[in-house]
């Protein structure tokens, strides 16, 4: 069953695309990660489905119906990249106050234990730390027993010990029915969570595949060096993305290991050898070098 979609979506801030000509469906009980550089427009996606934007043109589809109706999004929970609560109330009000809205609830003891802050029930939400609102922000989405739950880089702020709490949480949700759209700039978070993976960039759809598919396509290594034959070794990186800089060459290669082994095999000069693993944003340059138009000013989300 789908519990939502996009039909050809487009949508505009003034000149800036931000969405381009979109067509996605989210079926029932899947984790799915809306992977992609900052301001590739996964924010958007989200904002489009939540009824908070109207789409310039194309049709969003919640629930079967338009998301912008309240009644479209009973069955819909959310946290935004932001954290913004009460800062009076306890962190159990806060549960309950957003539990009220909802026909039906999960158990915010529940909620509490697997999220990781039971003993932060009775305290006031203003004297928390920025990761412990995290946590709770992200398991508010969750209160009101939702169908379909959109969490917009739900670890933010949070240590590496707190965001394996918390996607362990998330999968715990999951597994008692909730289907998930979790966006991340962090290939380590997409992988950890998402079964299907939608790779965005400049506001389209550049892939739309299983997990193992994607990270097949983005594992990429960055070599840095200088040769004085920048030619001889572009063409031992079959396939790889170049830049150059002041003398110096960086390659992004997907098997590193490899490219290294005919470099010193091939006789060729070179000095100054440094791998690394690429940065997401890296790796989606190699990835979308087709996709890419000349850089438009300003950003998206």
């Amino acid at each position: 069953m789908t519990l939502a979609s996009f039909d050809r979506v487009t949508h505009r801030f003034g000149d800036l695309t931000a969405v381009d000509d979109v067509t996605l469906e989210i079926p029932e009980g899947q984790i799915l990660g809306l992977l992609g550089p900052n301001g590739a427009g996964k924010s958007t996606l989200l904002s489009l489905l939540q009824g908070l934007r109207r789409p310039t043109s194309g049709a969003v589809r919640l629930f079967g119906g338009d998301p912008r109706v309240p009644s479209s999004r009973v069955r819909l929970g959310s946290t935004p990249q932001e954290t913004a609560l009460p800062e009076t109330l306890r962190v159990g009000e806060v549960l309950d106050f957003v539990g009220s809205h909802f026909p039906e609830r999960v158990d915010a003891g529940e909620l509490a234990e697997q999220f990781g802050f039971s003993d932060l029930m009775k305290r006031q939400t203003g004297g928390l730390s920025g990761g412990q609102r995290r946590r709770i922000s992200v398991a508010l989405a969750f209160v009101g027993a939702p169908r379909l739950v959109l969490l917009d880089e739900p670890s933010t702020g949070l240590d590496v010990d707190a965001r394996r709490v918390l996607w362990d949480a998330i999968r715990a949700r999951h597994a008692r029915g909730a289907t998930i759209v979790v966006t991340s700039h962090y290939l380590e978070e997409i992988e950890a969570l998402a079964e299907r993976v939608v790779v965005v960039d400049h506001g389209r759809i550049v892939a739309d595949d299983a997990l193992r598919g994607v990270l097949g396509r983005v594992a990429r290594s960055r070599v840095t060096l200088r040769t004085t034959d920048p030619g001889g070794v572009i063409a031992l990186a079959d396939g790889a993305a170049v830049a150059t800089d002041d003398g110096g060459l960086t390659l992004m290669v997907g098997d590193s290991d490899d490219f290294v082994r005919r470099l010193v095999s091939s006789g060729l000069d070179f000095s100054e050898l440094s791998v690394r693993g690429a940065t997401l944003e890296e790796a989606f340059l190699a990835l979308t070098r087709e996709h890419q138009e000349p850089t438009q000013e300003g950003s998206i989300r």
